[in-house]
């Protein structure tokens, strides 16, 4: 059974939907008419481009190409990361590339080596969809991640450097800030992996099943790649912040002021 397709024109009787929101952002002042309208325009137009791209894609299927387009999105993910933390860009953008390279990559590799039964693992449907998947979920992980332990390190600078003051070394004084912005991170995930199926019918398990996939099917790609997305969330997040603290920390274990952005020495509490 094929997915039925939707016509322009009733694809435009989708947007009157947007009244809604509109109509509730003028009665309460809300003020989000604009950014609503632009995001709705940019994603229009955005997924209208990229719809026409996937298609040649997808007919051509070059290896090559499949590998320079997912590496084109690793480099969008991760300017869109380090764009939402306060360090600069400059600083930190090859170590968070090649976190996100290496956890994205290794983790399609595998599903398509071990796991799902195809000829060529560089198959455009699967390395780029996939791709994309665990993209977007280790995206939000790593603002999060990259954002708090930052942000906790310059703020607890005091308490940080009386711990190495104390004789603690560098991966002891600096485990309690991993600790918990990878905590931080994992969290929506993990508390979208216990409701799932109950609270929520999962997008890829939906997108299966309209693809005319039976539920068992869907299903077993559902666990798959919620599966996928925790090991590459925590392994990109981890790896960012191992790999940034090479050029974020000094050899003394002091935070570079000249990191950030803002220019702002390191806050004392």
């Amino acid at each position: 059974m094929e997915t039925l397709d939707i016509p322009v024109l009733s694809l435009a009787v989708a947007f009157l939907l947007l009244i809604i929101p509109v109509a509730i952002s003028f009665r309460y002042g809300l003020k989000l008419v604009t950014p609503l309208f632009v995001s709705v325009v940019r994603m229009s137009v955005q997924l209208a481009l990229i719809g026409v791209f996937l298609k040649y894609l997808f007919i051509w299927n070059n290896p090559f190409v499949n590998i320079g387009w997912l590496t084109v999105m690793i480099v969008v993910a991760v300017f869109a990361s380090v764009r939402s933390s306060s360090i600069k860009i400059s600083r930190i953008f090859f170590p968070a590339f090649t976190s996100f390279f290496v956890a994205t990559v290794s983790v399609v590799f595998y599903i398509n080596t071990f796991v799902i039964p195809m000829d060529n693992i560089f198959d455009a449907r699967y390395l780029i969809v996939l791709g994309g998947m665990l993209l977007g979920n280790s995206l939000r992980g790593n603002i999060v991640g990259i954002s708090t332990f930052y942000r906790q390190l310059r703020t607890d600078s005091n308490h940080y450097l009386y711990v190495l003051s104390l004789g603690a070394s560098h991966r002891e004084a600096l485990l309690p800030y991993l600790r918990e912005s990878v905590q931080l991170a994992l969290r929506p995930t993990l508390a979208s992996m216990a409701t799932m199926g109950i609270v929520t019918l999962p997008g890829m398990m939906t997108g299966v099943i309209l693809g005319g996939a039976s539920p068992e099917v869907a299903i077993k790609y559902q666990i798959l790649i919620m599966i996928a997305i925790v090991v590459s969330t925590i392994t990109s997040v981890v790896l960012t912040i191992l790999f940034t603290m090479h050029v974020c920390i000094d050899k003394f274990g002091v935070l570079r002021a000249d990191v950030f952005r803002n220019g702002k020495q390191v806050s004392s509490n």
